[in-house]
Parts: C-alpha cells; structure tokens; sequence
C-alpha cells in the first residue's frame, strides 16, 4: 500500500489539483511537448506555463529537458502509479460497500413483493363528490 501521509504524494494530488496541470498532463501522455505547446490551449504566457511546469516537475510527474533554446516535457507515469494505486483502494473500498447495499435493497424489495396479495388486484378506491362529503 502506498503511503498516505508522504511528501511526494502530497506533491502530485496538490499538482494535480489544478485543471490546467491535469490538462499539460492529459498533453504529454500523448508524447513530449514543448513549453509553447503546453502553453498554446490555455492562452497564457509562457511564464504561467513555466509555473504550472515546475509544480509538476516538483510532483515528479514530468521531465524537462533543455535542448538548445528549446524546453521540451514528457510525462514520468511512475508518481501516476502510486497516486492510482493509492486511489484504487479506496475504490475497492466503495465498491464492497454500494456491493452490500445493492444486495440490502434488493432483500428488501423482494421481501415487499412477497407481502403483497397475491391476485394481484388491489380494491379499487371510490372517489368522493363534492357533495357526499
């Protein structure tokens, strides 16, 4: 089990916290991606761009690498692991709990339909008139 209570995944649930830091992400699972191109869907300078990178370099969860001018980012999938093995045990968890719940709800409905009659007809009910009040 992955621990909960550890820096690094403090780091990447405060990193991907952020829409637009989900969408870099989204971005570069797809391949690597130039600070411009990451910058490009979102309208914002390159220098907004550059901060939402640092928080995910922080987070571990890209690489950038200088080539010449040029900063490119690919997507390091290790940190995603341990936030998705940390997250599938509370799924796990809900899952055996709306499991038991389905099986509840379904004991209870088939133990009403076993308390109806069994004609299936019910007496019809008669409609008063204003004047036999």
């Amino acid at each position: 089990m992955v621990e909960l209570h550890t820096p690094e995944m403090n780091s990447i649930f405060h990193a991907l916290g952020d829409a637009t830091r989900r969408q870099m992400i989204r971005e570069l699972a797809d391949g690597e991606r130039t600070v411009s191109e990451l910058a490009e869907p979102f309208s914002m300078s390159l220098a907004a761009a550059s901060k939402h990178i640092k928080v995910l370099e922080s987070a571990g969860l890209i690489r950038r690498e200088v080539r010449g001018r040029t900063h490119l980012c690919r997507l390091d999938p290790g940190p995603l692991a341990s936030a998705h093995e940390w997250l599938s045990f509370y799924e796990r968890f809900w899952t055996s709990r709306l499991d038991a719940l389905e099986q509840l709800l379904r004991a209870e409905d088939e133990a009403s339909k076993s308390k109806k009659p069994k004609s299936g007809k019910t007496a019809p009910k008669s409609k008063s008139k204003k004047g036999d009040e």
